[in-house]
């Protein structure tokens, strides 16, 4: 029986020989990062026996819990292109824990099955353009009416991630009874993926964030993913998880930025000394050794209690909200430093942390932006003390 210990062994050799000079590639030679090169990958995940750490055994996976999730997800974020490898990238790896949880034996076999195997990708439509929900669930503008034997819904969705491409999409849409789940299958005629925005962090997202319109797009009763009206708690079920699963992959490519960092400060000279003997510079890397460390900490404690409570607890949520708070400030600081320490060259995309850095960006909004997650802890914290909080 394979340990965790062998196993992050055996994603760290497979991310270092088999995935970092294709990510070489992408960031420096312009390679495309698109299904094709997905699938490449993830089929050498496989034959390495690395595939799936998300996923259930019968569907193909490694069937970890979540504290093993952490190990092996920080080896496999060493690279930006090592999570897509082993099937661990938003928003997949939300979707299938939710499909997981929530969907019924026919939805398993149709969506999740193919899924978690790497077949196909998936997209999940809930943020929406002004007026309509950001991190505010309440101002959920699309809406699913009911007609005989299904639904039709209409509105207008944007940051849908990975929907160019995807095989289907989890689109959430106010009903008379409150938000619900739906999947629609990409090629429903009521379903159209539009311009695929520019954002920044265009690596390590295959399918891109795209706007999304659902125009009349009329879906059956078997649609429905759980009940009807119970899509934000069901949102629960997803959040937390996809919450630790980000920082378990940023968290490995910081890691890897430090280690790049230590590499070229031990062997650059300035003022008629190695970089790494100014003092300067020592402050910089024990700082970013401190953040790493608290980060992986907070993680630990996190995934112990999704193991322990279940993803949609109380406690679960806290500390998964503490968790990407922190972590994703402190990725931003270690990558930051990074590219401070290597001078010149940490803004020349040929030493990689300059696109590192810039790919980590949205870590601070997406799954919930630190604003909105310190407002989130306070509350909690404050509960006891004023009922109203």
């Amino acid at each position: 029986m394979t340990t965790v210990a062998q196993l992050v062994e055996r994603t760290t050799q497979f991310i270092h020989e088999q995935v970092v000079p294709v990510e070489r590639e992408v960031v420096v030679d312009g390679r495309v990062m698109d299904d094709a090169l997905r699938l490449e990958l993830q089929k050498r995940a496989k034959e390495a026996g690395v595939f799936g750490p998300l996923s259930e055994t019968r569907y193909g996976g490694l069937g970890l819990d979540t504290r093993a999730q952490a190990q092996v997800l920080e080896a496999a974020g060493a690279s930006l292109l090592g999570p897509i490898a082993l099937n661990a990238w938003a928003p997949d790896d939300g979707n299938i824990h939710l499909l997981a949880h929530v969907a019924n034996d026919e939805q398993k076999q149709r969506y999740l099955a193919p899924l978690a195997a790497g077949e196909v990708r998936s997209a999940i439509a809930m943020t929406e353009p002004a007026p309509g929900a950001g991190s505010d669930p309440s101002m959920l503008q699309t809406y699913a009416q009911e007609t005989d034997g299904g639904w039709i819904i209409n509105g207008a969705k944007h940051f849908c991630t990975g929907a160019q491409g995807a095989a289907f999409v989890i689109c959430v849409a106010n009903t008379d009874d409150g938000p619900t789940m739906f999947l629609v299958d990409a090629d429903n005629p009521g379903l159209r993926v539009g311009r695929r925005m520019p954002t920044m962090d265009y690596t390590s997202a295959p399918g891109g964030h795209c706007e999304v319109t659902f125009a009349d797009c009329v879906v059956p009763d078997a649609a429905v993913l759980g009940a009807v009206g119970q899509g934000l708690p069901l949102a629960q079920v997803r959040l937390a998880p996809s919450r630790l699963v980000f920082c378990m992959n940023w968290l490995g490519l910081a890691v890897r930025a430090q280690q790049l960092t230590l590499d070229h400060i031990a062997t650059r000279t300035s003022f008629g000394a190695p970089i790494a003997e100014h003092g300067m510079a020592q402050g910089l890397i024990a700082d970013s050794e401190m953040d790493i460390a608290a980060a992986r900490g907070l993680i630990r404690t996190a995934a112990e209690t999704i193991d322990a409570q279940g993803p949609t607890a109380s406690q679960s949520r806290h500390e998964a909200s503490i968790a990407k708070t922190f972590v994703s400030e402190a990725v931003w600081r270690v990558l930051d430093r990074a590219v401070q320490l290597h001078g010149g060259l940490g803004v020349c995309e040929d030493h990689l942390v300059a696109r590192f850095l810039v790919e980590a960006r949205a870590f601070r909004i997406y799954e919930g932006p630190s604003e909105v997650l310190r407002s989130s802890i306070a509350r909690r914290a404050l509960r006891a003390r004023l009922p109203r909080a």
